[in-house]
């Protein structure tokens, strides 16, 4: 009985040792870039998700960086990843999109965004979306929307000068939530009887957490926000079809026109899962990158003043100082967009950009397997002071001269390659429109919060507080 133990004991530890030497050293057809796979299943997911309280670069990414360089191997919620902090190899994966990468996230993103969900559509499938994406929020259509987007703005900052304070990231949040459900689905906030934001709220709370979905952990409450509203979506789809327009008014619309033509590729759950994501990624970003933007005009008064110098000039070109801003108004917002620019690179709202790779691909001696995740760092790649001096300062000036327009290997805020954020224009939009209404009607103070913490993504757990009122309401002495 004895040596039957110590056998199985034996062929235990042997086993075990067996995998802990496969897990810690994954075959590769060359050399795997240097780095740390953790413990087996759990990998580092831990550390990544680890808070950092500055806008610098995450600790996990910077204490690697140091230890094994720009381009290092890890493990994330049970997959092998390869991570780049590496500019060039970055620009090659965005520009290699369904050639040598394509776009994948680990299956617990995939379970929170949807199956189908846009990120993980390839080829002829991607760019149908795109296209149909683009006939809502291109060029030609946000020209006309110009109007509507300064109404909803000076409208919503009416109403905050009228409260006490003002918690900016929530409020602009429901500002631009509003806005864009209107378009896309020509819902109500005011009148409808569904909290649909509500459901996204709680869908928000879970989403940068560790993906554990038991009962009570944020995980979970992140997925059942999502199954709420994925639900209250379809609901507005089906009473949609049930009651079609005569004329295509928002893209529930154009949806139902594309459901309904012969051999169509486009699937209700496709649809929804583009909705849901759509309207996610039009009001949690923006409204992340316009705090940031008060809280940078807050702590430095030249910015603020070369700002509203810009759009108060806007307003004395006029004729009629009170009328709409004009497309070319908007265009000419030059130092507008060099400030956009420089609020999204210090704020570093995507920490990762995950692709897979599709074969073996070598780089500066290492081989990135078949098969493996990659994650662009983009916080290793703005924060760079080989490209940008004194990378930890705010300082819009830097992009003075230079393309601040679209992405490069130096700057992707928005992405880069095929997979470019086609919601780029709209956000811009938003931040410039909200911004002119701002600084042009508007001083405010800062009276709470502003601390931020990332964990990995941004946040404001404290809030960001002010206290807002109208210029003319306002004494020389006012704070600003």
């Amino acid at each position: 009985m004895f040596p039957l133990v110590v056998s199985l004991i034996a062929i235990v530890i042997i086993s075990l040792t067996r995998w802990l030497f496969r897990w810690w050293n994954p075959k590769c057809n060359g050399k795997l870039p240097p780095g740390s796979m953790g413990w087996p299943l759990i990998g580092e997911t831990l550390q990544f998700f680890a808070p950092n309280t500055t806008f610098d670069i995450s600790p996990f990414v910077k204490e690697r960086m140091k230890r094994f360089g720009p381009i290092f191997k890890t493990s994330l919620v049970g997959r092998p990843i390869i991570v780049s902090a590496d500019p060039e190899l970055s620009h090659i994966i965005f520009q290699q999109e369904g050639q040598t990468f394509q776009s994948w996230y680990p299956d617990t993103f995939t379970e929170i965004f949807g199956k189908e969900n846009v990120g993980s559509l390839h080829g002829f499938m991607y760019k149908y979306l795109k296209n149909m994406v683009l006939s809502l929020f291109g060029p030609e259509s946000l020209k006309k929307m110009l109007p509507e987007v300064e109404d909803t703005v000076l409208r919503q900052l009416n109403q905050w000068s009228e409260l006490d304070t003002v918690e900016i990231k929530d409020a602009t949040a429901s500002m631009i939530f509003n806005l864009t459900a209107k378009k896309l689905i020509s819902h109500d906030a005011e009148n409808s009887p569904e909290n649909l934001r509500e459901s996204f709220v709680a869908f928000i709370k879970g989403l940068i957490s560790f993906p554990l979905n038991i009962p009570g952990t944020a995980y979970h409450k992140c997925l059942q926000g999502r199954n709420k509203a994925m639900k209250m979506l379809k609901k507005m789809l089906q009473e949609r079809r049930m009651m079609p327009r005569k004329q295509n008014t928002d893209f529930f619309d154009y949806v139902l026109v594309e459901l309904a033509k012969e051999g169509t590729p486009l699937t209700e759950g496709i649809a929804l899962d583009l909705m849901f994501v759509l309207l996610f990624a039009s009001f949690e970003t923006t409204s992340l990158a316009l705090t940031v933007a008060l809280k940078y005009l807050s702590d430095y008064p030249l910015v603020l003043q070369t700002l509203t110098e810009e759009h108060e000039a806007i307003l004395k070109r006029r004729e009629n100082p009170d009328s709409h801003l004009t497309w070319s108004e908007y265009k000419s917002m030059t130092f507008t967009f060099q400030f956009i620019n420089e609020t999204v690179r210090m704020a570093n709202i995507v920490p990762g950009i995950f692709r897979k790779a599709l074969r073996d691909v070598s780089y500066k001696g290492y081989t990135i397997p078949a098969g493996w995740g990659v994650m662009v760092c983009p916080p290793a790649v703005h924060l760079n002071p080989a490209r940008y001096e004194n990378p930890l300062d705010f300082n819009p000036w830097r992009w003075e001269g230079g393309e601040i327009n679209g992405a490069s290997k130096h700057f992707m805020a928005f992405g880069g390659g095929m997979r470019f954020c086609v919601g780029t224009d709209f956000t811009k939009v938003q931040m410039a429109v909200f911004l002119h209404c701002l600084v042009t009607k508007y001083r405010w103070n800062p009276v709470k919060g502003g601390n931020i913490v990332r964990t990995p993504g941004l946040q404001f757990p404290d809030g960001f507080h002010i206290q807002l009122a109208k210029k003319q309401n306002l004494s020389n002495d006012s704070p600003s």
